[in-house]
Parts: structure tokens; C-alpha cells; sequence
């Protein structure tokens, strides 16, 4: 057998079946580009996270105002309960059976046959269920491992990164469930990015809405679901594009005004000339008595001032923002070391975004990581950039953790691949089935969430149960999706659908009403099923 020529992992790479490179997605999923990352915020878990500067209130003239309703663009009440960070991995990544584990009918540990698993990368030795010759400390000892309550293979490299950010306090109060659901195979076309349905669910931050990674509609790789996008809230809602330090430090400019006067003399000033304008403004036409286009522009003024100085009122201390700064993401006591933060860009991205998104800044975020259309080669590719994503993952729960916030965390990738039993025995490869095709019939979506107050409970009574809530659908024996097991399984619409149902879960005790009246054209059927399809009880 000819040897391989070995290459870096993370630059581009080109496979005999695929057309070369063109579109930003194909850039993206072939590592041309760095993926682009997302930041979020959401909720009044900040006030515990990073202390903030004592800040002067404004004026009370100027405060009624902002009460009143008539400057909707400020927002110093929005609060999120369950911030949101999404995961899009472009490329179509291995999701079930290497990574999450996946089973039948009966929930994840209803084993599928050796075939099955083969066909999703693991050799006759490393299905679960066979014993393990040395067990890592967390396993079960069986190539299961259920130490953040979902359960994944016991040598998954998303798990091995995950562990390698989070410690044993935070991994205790993490669960999570795994969706079989087909998606398309490498296209930016999969309604898959749920963030305008989290938007509508409530998830809102102090000074955006919802950010990601990429400047798209999206602010991901794949696409919204056109049937969550609410048309009047579009324009507001549109994810603001972050994926480096310097664009958090960067979202508030007050320009020279705060350096110049210091924040109290700042706000005065624009609050003056707020007053000057209004009152200019007033006598442009007083003779109308019908609102009129003046009117309407009036406001606009007014609030633009109004904005400004609220700005400068409760952001003025832009050392806040400083993701460097932050001694719980990087350093001696930080998620990451100063060293492996500076060189990878993934790193910093999920970092940026994560500062906003926990601290209630942004409601919802999404992280793109490109490059994860690796098949066709060894399967140590796989494996390192699946630790690295892993890495990510783990950064986030452990920093929900640190600043007291809960955290839903999804992962997802457009379509999946499968194994034609071919081993990898390098070292990366851990002697595991190479990649070798797409395929869709092969693809599931998981979630995690980080609960403060204990792991989330799942839904169900007995241990059959909570089984099948925390795997939604099946698998089929020989290793594919079961597309009538839900109705996310063949249609990735409804996916989108199923997991902001299950963001609702974890905020309202009745999620279900409150699904039906926000989303009244869903697709998921009646309340009784939408019961089968959720994993948690609430957690806030």
C-alpha cells in the first residue's frame, strides 16, 4: 500500500470528487477561510459575572423617555434567562456513534449492530458494549461514557476536547440530548441555524439581539428556517458579525467624548444636546396636530442623542468588554493559556463570543468552525479537528459555569459521512474506520445544557423513559437515520423547530403553549407529541 503524504490538517485541502473550491461555502467547509465566529449575550446573570463600573443614572427628564416606550432601540431591561450558543461546523462532520452515541428505538444505549457501527467509524473492538481493555476515568468501561449525562463514546474526540476545557464541578451539571436527523451533504442551503427562532423565544441581550461568526443572514454557514424570520423584526435582528477580541471591544464607540471628559461629564454633554435638539425640534411645525413625517423624525433624533448617551451611561467602561482581560478565559487561571490562545483563531472566535453571549451582552450566538468536509483522507484529520471543535464546546460550558449563567449549547453541521471499514492505525487515527463519504443517512444534532443549580432533569418517569427523551428518534440497526422515528428526522425545517422547543422547555414550565402561540404554523404536531420531543424540565 503506497504511503500517504502527511499534511497539516487545517490548510486547505481538495478531494477528487468535489469541484474545486469557488463559493464562500466551499471555502469555509475546505478550510480556505477561517470560520467566522458569533457572540452572545443574554440576561441578568451579567449583574453576577464582571463587576461593572457604578454608573450615574441619566436625567429623569431624559429616563421618561426611555420609560415611556418611545426609544424601543434602548433596551437596558433585556434580559435572557437561558443564553443560546450554536455550533455550525461546515462541512457535513461526524456527529453519531464516533462521537454521540447512538441506538435504537430504545434510547442511545439500545446498541446497533457491529456493521451499523462500523459504518459510523468504530472497528469491531470499539463498538459500545464490548469491554475496554483500559478504561479512561470517566468511562463505563464498555466504550460508553456518560459523565456529562449524554452520552458519547468513551474515546470521542468531541468529548476528549470537552474534558480538556471543563472541570469535574461543571461537568456534573451539564446534560444533553442527540437528534437523528438527515441533512443535506456540504450546502449553505440547510434551513438548519435555529437564531431567529431563538430570537422570537425570548433570547435577547443588553446590546444586540443575536451575533455569529459570519456576515450572513444567518450569522453562520447554513441558513434560517424563512418561517422563524419575523419580516418586522428582520433588520433589527440580523446577527452582528464577531469573531475576534478586538470586535467586542469594538461593538460600543463613544468616540473621544469619554477619554476626553470622563464617562459622568460625557453623558451630560450628550444629554445636553439632546435637550437643545428637542427643543429646536419642537418648534419646526406646531401647528400641526396629526403625527406627520416631522414627527416621526423628531423621535428618530431624539433617540439617536438618547442612544448615545445611554451608551456612554452604562457602557462607558469599555474594560468590560476586554476578552483579554478576562482572567477566566485567558491565562495562568483562564479556559485557555496565553500561549495556545495567542496562535489559534478558534480559540479567540469562541472566546469573543462566549464574553458576549454569558454576560448578557447578546442572546444568541453562532460559532462557525470550517474545514469538517474531511473525508477522503485519514481519519486523524477528523479526529484532531474534532478535539479542537471539542476544545470550543467545552470553553463554553466552563465559562457559563465561572460566571454563573446557564447555557444552552447546539452543535450541528450541514449533512454527515460514513466509514467503509478501512483503518486508520496512525496515532491521531486511534485506530478508528477512515472517512471515506458523504452521507446524509448517517446525521444527527445534539445539545448540552449547563445548569448552576444541578444537572437538568429529564423528562419521563422511569428509565425507558428519560431513555427516549434524551435520544429524539433512532437509529436503524445497520447504522442510518430512522426518518419516520420524528418528524425532525427527514426534514430539517422541523429540526430547527424541535430544538427552539426545547430552548422553551428549559425557560417555561408550559413550554408548549408558549411554542403554539410564538410558532402557530409549526410543523410538530399535537401537544403530545411535542412532549416526545422534548428532553428537559425547566430549569429558570
Amino acid at each position: 500500500m503506497a504511503r500517504r503524504k502527511q499534511r497539516n490538517y487545517f490548510e486547505p485541502q481538495r478531494h477528487p470528487d468535489h469541484p474545486r473550491p469557488i463559493t464562500r461555502r466551499q471555502l469555509i467547509a475546505q478550510g480556505f477561510l477561517t470560520g467566522a465566529a458569533t457572540v452572545t449575550a443574554g440576561g441578568i446573570f451579567s449583574l453576577f459575572a464582571n463587576p461593572r463600573a457604578a454608573m450615574a443614572a441619566l436625567s429623569p427628564d431624559l429616563q421618561a423617555i426611555i420609560d415611556s416606550g418611545r426609544c424601543p432601540l434602548i433596551n437596558p431591561n433585556a434580559f435572557n434567562p437561558v443564553p443560546f450558543i450554536c455550533f455550525d461546523l461546515a462541512g457535513g462532520a461526524n456527529m453519531a456513534g464516533s462521537n454521540v452515541l447512538v441506538g435504537g428505538q430504545g434510547g442511545q444505549l439500545d446498541f446497533l449492530t457491529t456493521a451499523g457501527y462500523g459504518k459510523l467509524g468504530l472497528p469491531g473492538d470499539m463498538v459500545p458494549g464490548v469491554a475496554e481493555a483500559a478504561p479512561t476515568a470517566t468511562s463505563n468501561g464498555d466504550h460508553t461514557d456518560t459523565s456529562l449525562g449524554l452520552g458519547f463514546h468513551s474515546d470521542s474526540a468531541f468529548l476528549r476536547g470537552m474534558q480538556a476545557s471543563l472541570s469535574p464541578g461543571t461537568a456534573a451539571n451539564v446534560n444533553g440530548a442527540v437528534i437523528p436527523a438527515r441533512s443535506e451533504n456540504d450546502t449553505s442551503n440547510n434551513p438548519h441555524n435555529p437564531m431567529y427562532g431563538i430570537a422570537r423565544a425570548g433570547g435577547e441581550g443588553e446590546l444586540l439581539t443575536l451575533i455569529g461568526s459570519r456576515a450572513s443572514e444567518s450569522g453562520g454557514n447554513s441558513m434560517d428556517p424563512v418561517g422563524l424570520i419575523d419580516p418586522e423584526l428582520r433588520a433589527t435582528w440580523r446577527p452582528t458579525k464577531v469573531d475576534r477580541p478586538s470586535d467586542v471591544t469594538g461593538l460600543v464607540d463613544t468616540g473621544d467624548l469619554i477619554g476626553l471628559l470622563g464617562q459622568n461629564d460625557a453623558v451630560a454633554v450628550m444629554e445636553s444636546i439632546e435637550r437643545l435638539s428637542a427643543k429646536k425640534m419642537d418648534v419646526v411645525d406646531p401647528k400641526l396636530g396629526s403625527i406627520t413625517a416631522n414627527d416621526v423624525l423628531r423621535d428618530l433624533v431624539k433617540c439617536g442623542y438618547l442612544k448615545a448617551a445611554d451608551v456612554a451611561d452604562r457602557f462607558g467602561d469599555q474594560s468590560v468588554f476586554d476578552v483579554l482581560a478576562d482572567t477566566n478565559i485567558v491565562g495562568p487561571t483562564g479556559i485557555f493559556s496565553s500561549t495556545e490562545f495567542n496562535a489559534d483563531r478558534e480559540f479567540q472566535k469562541t472566546a469573543s463570543i462566549m464574553k458576549l453571549v454569558l454576560n448578557g451582552y447578546a442572546g444568541a450566538g453562532c460559532i462557525t468552525m470550517g474545514g469538517y468536509d474531511y473525508h477522503g483522507g485519514r481519519r486523524a484529520e477528523g479526529e484532531v479537528k474534532d478535539f479542537r471543535a471539542g476544545r470550543c464546546m467545552g470553553a463554553c460550558l466552563e465559562y457559563a459555569a465561572r460566571v454563573g449563567s446557564p447555557l444552552m449549547m447546539y452543535v450541528f453541521s450541514d449533512g454527515s459521512l460514513s466509514s467503509n471499514g478501512v483503518i486508520d492505525e496512525s496515532v491521531d487515527g486511534r485506530g478508528k474506520g477512515e472517512w471515506t463519504s458523504d452521507n446524509q443517512s448517517t446525521a444527527a444534532s445534539f445539545f448540552l445544557v449547563y445548569n448552576p443549580g444541578g444537572r437538568p432533569i429529564l423528562r419521563g418517569v422511569t428509565p425507558d423513559e428519560q431513555a427516549r427523551h434524551q435520544q429524539i428518534g433512532w437509529f436503524r440497526p445497520e447504522g442510518s437515520v430512522e426518518t419516520a422515528a420524528s418528524p425532525a428526522a427527514n426534514n430539517v425545517n422541523l429540526l430547527v423547530e424541535t430544538v427552539v422547543l426545547n430552548y422553551l422547555a428549559l425557560r417555561h414550565a408550559d413550554p408548549f403553549t408558549v411554542f403554539q402561540n410564538l410558532f402557530p404554523n409549526n410543523g410538530l404536531g399535537s401537544i403530545q407529541l411535542q412532549q416526545s420531543l422534548t428532553a428537559f424540565q425547566n430549569i429558570v
